[in-house]
């Protein structure tokens, strides 16, 4: 990994690959959220377990679509300042289910030592790892959450930068080449 990309990659956050002529509108991720079976056990997960602080909750009566219920939205904060958020309405119905790591999962970021270090955490605490498995350029270990979501824990790997790389791996003729050729339904 070159001086720029270490950098980058030790403060969370990643190079720019476009020119500054051609910037990507997009800044980053600010939060990412879910519904949530109870907010006290979904914070002990994530802030007891994995670490995260419960950075905000704000209580509300209506839901940003207007619907009149009570709710709850948690944050909790990561290094590079994103968030994984969660609502919790009583009210209102919603189908939990455990969810296959290919169907919806997310992945937070994690050098070697602390995946390693989660693995074990994870084993002695009751929140029974899946992995380690391997894919191109990272390595990753998996939780469930309260709530039945996969939470992916990985590592890159020394390839990754290559791999990722649009201008080397061919991103968009092998996703043309799987929609010619891909089985269907």
């Amino acid at each position: 990994m070159n001086d720029e990309r270490a950098k980058h990659h030790k403060e969370g956050r990643r190079p720019r690959r476009r020119s500054q002529e051609e910037p990507i509108p997009l800044m980053g991720l600010h939060h990412s959220a879910n519904r949530c079976r109870d907010a006290e056990e979904t914070r002990a997960f994530y802030e007891d377990f994995l670490d995260l602080p419960l950075a905000c909750s704000l209580r509300r009566e209506r839901t940003e679509t207007g619907v009149e219920t009570p709710l709850l939205h948690i944050f909790f904060e990561m290094r590079n300042g994103s968030y994984l958020a969660f609502f919790e309405l009583p009210e209102v119905p919603f189908e939990f289910k455990e969810q296959n790591p290919s169907d919806l999962h997310i992945a937070l970021e994690v050098d070697d030592a602390t995946q390693r270090a989660m693995y074990e955490k994870g084993k002695a605490q009751g929140h029974e790892p899946y992995g380690p498995a391997e894919l191109e350029c990272l390595r990753s270990i998996y939780f469930r959450d309260p709530n039945g979501y996969i939470v992916e824990l990985t590592t890159r790997l020394e390839n990754h930068d290559e791999v990722m790389d649009p201008a080397q791996n061919h991103a968009r003729e092998i996703l043309d080449r799987w929609q010619e050729e891909k089985p269907k339904s």
